[in-house]
């Protein structure tokens, strides 16, 4: 039995991977994945079997922990945005040494165009780099089914698959036939003694395991070419060939509806490459156009794979976009197909940037800091990942820099090292737990004169408003972390305080130490929706 759902494609992964008999996810909320583990927390059945749902405090701590549930024999899944793959670079690179015994899916969802993020890179990278298979959807009903198949693949070949997402295919829905009867929790086995050596890396393991490793990626490339997810698809016009990666493949289809495509086309969605699929179409076409919706990761491999590296186009040649999304209309331009019709643009809708919403507590801080810092000649304020990174835009202008997760506390000590003050560090809750902690212990432990604002708002606010792991903590953390308590100040950031607020900030910016001052004011989004939960008791 089965039944038809419609679904966004994050939600369709993370059906699949319920019904698939998974045990647990783990996650830190970034756009695009977001909705993966969101969805598994209000699954029915997810709760009924007491599936592990939580949110971890950053993506390496989410990577081991699924790690610590496959080494237990029961299915695990891990999920980010693509540039939290920087943060559980160690664990992920080091699981394709220590292998998987419960099947273990890492969901890596990608933000080709960076519509909520730094930049565009392609998580393929890593998995490649890592020697461990990727499956990348095509759809929707791809994505549900490869939830299943990835965790049979893991178990098979004893390692950890990435599926990588797209943020068009994360966040746009369709009906997928989803199966009716989900598939039991498995049972705690632990890795046969045969297999126990390679959990403990330590380098006389890992030389034994490596060989093993690359073995097993020759295991792959046959299971590749035989992978249902792959397919050459026969075209009667050989001037040109498709190789269609993904929702490349989608886009495809939508030029040429009903599989009127007349190329030969290969459909990558199983990685390390089919590669003979792939030679088959370069031996039988005079060009190869590379469809992939990200970095130019098979155009790259196949440029330098071949005789006549002029054949093979895509975005390195200019037949697609070098940066931003790949799109069908995109892809029509590159076969040289005629523009569609898409009707007079609205001429009525403007643009709106981004702001802080109104009655937002990080509006208060810049505020009061901004007041402040007229005062001091060179004032530089280090910024991080967040809502309040918007306080970089007008009519703030309060931010010098933003780099990644935590880097305004260790570039703000760097900065003091180098001579600067003042030196200000402006971090949200959850970014800080996430990844300041360790820089703040780094300036504890030299007494940088460095202010750090922890703007509080009770919540994982630009994500939608998941739980943050220091809420009610965050002066004990950072005293426990050895910051002097007469330091570590609390102020309510409410506009009734713009005076306290302004005095607090000058008092600590003149101390040549470490301070830390959290201002804390609930998301205004949250409190609207625990004031109508409220209501409706």
């Amino acid at each position: 039995m089965s039944r038809k759902l419609m679904l966004l494609g994050d939600e369709a992964l993370a059906l699949g991977a319920v019904n698939a008999g998974l045990s647990g996810v783990y996650a830190y909320p970034g756009t695009p994945s977001t909705e993966i583990t969101e969805y598994i927390q209000e699954n029915a059945v997810a709760r009924e079997r007491g599936v592990h749902s939580h949110w971890s405090t950053n993506e390496k701590t989410a990577m081991e922990e699924a790690l610590g549930m496959s080494f237990c024999g029961r299915r695990a899944m891990v999920c980010m945005k693509h540039v939290g793959m920087n943060v559980c670079a160690d664990p992920f690179v080091n699981s394709a040494m220590t292998g998987a015994n419960g099947g273990l899916l890492v969901a890596a969802a990608d933000d080709p165009s960076m519509h909520s993020s730094q930049n565009e890179q392609d998580s393929r990278f890593y998995s490649a780099f890592a020697f461990i298979p990727t499956l990348e959807p095509s759809d929707q009903q791809e994505a549900y089914d490869m939830a299943s198949y990835g965790f049979e693949l893991s178990e098979r070949y004893g390692t950890p698959v990435m599926v990588r997402l797209v943020t068009r295919l994360s966040h746009s829905r369709s009906v997928v036939d989803c199966a009716d009867v989900a598939d039991e929790e498995r049972e705690l086995t632990y890795p046969p003694a045969d297999k126990t050596r390679q959990w403990v890396l330590m380098p006389g393991n890992s030389r034994i395991r490596y060989k093993e490793v690359l073995k097993g990626w020759e295991d792959l490339k046959n299971a590749s070419e035989s992978s249902p997810f792959n397919s050459y698809i026969p075209g009667s016009d050989h001037s040109l060939g498709i190789v269609a990666a993904g929702i490349g493949f989608n886009y495809l289809n939508e030029n040429f509806p009903e599989g009127s495509c007349p190329y030969p086309v290969v459909k990558v969605s199983q990685y390390p490459l089919p590669e003979a699929m792939l030679g088959k179409l370069y031996d039988e076409c005079e060009r190869m156009l590379v469809k992939e919706d990200g970095q130019p990761f098979i155009e790259e491999q196949r440029r330098r794979g071949v005789g006549d590296n002029s054949r093979v186009c895509g975005r390195l040649t200019g037949d697609l976009p070098r940066t931003g999304e790949l799109t069908p209309d995109s892809v029509r331009r590159a076969l040289g197909l005629p523009e569609l019709p898409h009707g007079e643009k609205c001429k009525v809708v403007a643009g709106r940037p981004p702001s802080l919403c109104q009655g937002c507590g990080h509006r208060d801080v810049f505020h009061a800091l901004n007041d402040v810092l007229k005062e001091y000649e060179s004032a530089k304020v280090f910024g991080d990942i967040g809502c309040y990174t918007l306080g970089w835009l007008s009519p703030f202008n309060a931010i010098d820099t933003v780099v990644d997760m935590g880097a305004s506390i260790t570039m703000a000590k760097g900065a003091a090292d180098a001579g600067q003050h003042p030196a200000i560090a402006v971090i949200g809750d959850s970014t800080f737990t996430h990844s300041g902690m360790t820089g703040l212990l780094d300036a504890i432990n030299e007494n940088t004169p460095v202010t750090i604002i922890i703007s509080d708002n009770l919540t994982t606010g630009m994500t939608g408003g998941q739980p943050s792991q220091g809420t009610g903590k965050l002066e004990a953390i950072c005293i426990g972390l050895g910051a002097d308590p007469a330091h570590v100040r609390t102020i309510d950031a409410l506009p009734k305080n713009h005076a306290d607020m302004t005095a607090m900030f000058r008092e600590e910016i003149d101390y040549r130490g470490v301070s830390v001052i959290v201002s804390r004011r609930e998301c205004i989004q949250t409190a609207r929706r625990h004031a109508a939960s409220a209501t409706r008791k």
